[in-house]
């Protein structure tokens, strides 16, 4: 163990604890951001996207826009919370991104190269999230 500026101890798995931690931050924020583009995109110009016919679930391309909106808006704010290590970020996160692997799941159709790299983020998101424990990110005794 080493000591930190605050003279508390420091141990390599709260260093890899913290570190996951932002990752998933950073990752939730560029998922949120690329919802936010998409769902600007299908709003304001919906013939950028492929309009499969015969898919089950086919909907209204300006509707998923603002699905698409709405999640990424919310995305970017949990991952604010998740870099204050805020526990009610850490369960919004993987709700969230579970929510972003739907929809990104159900509109594959339309922009499939894009949905499938959005679905990646938002895994490497929950597998980030739920890998670290609640006493090696934000334990304040720990701190």
């Amino acid at each position: 163990m080493t000591a930190t500026h605050t003279g508390h101890p420091h141990t390599a798995a709260r260093g890899w604890a913290e570190g996951l931690t932002v990752f998933a931050a950073v990752m939730l924020m560029l998922v949120g951001l690329l919802a936010v583009l998409r769902g600007i995109m299908a709003i304001a110009k919906d013939d950028v996207f492929v309009a499969t016919s015969g898919y089950v679930f086919e909907f209204d391309l300006t509707g998923w826009g603002w699905v698409h909106l709405i999640l990424g808006a919310v995305a970017v704010v949990v991952s604010v919370g998740l870099f204050q290590a805020s526990m009610w970020a850490r369960v919004g996160g993987v709700v969230i991104a579970g929510l972003v692997i739907i929809t990104n799941f159900l509109s594959l159709p339309y922009y499939p190269v894009w949905s499938i790299v959005v679905i990646a983020f938002s895994a490497f998101v929950i597998w980030a999230l739920c890998v670290v424990r609640q006493d090696e990110s934000s334990d304040p005794e720990r701190r």
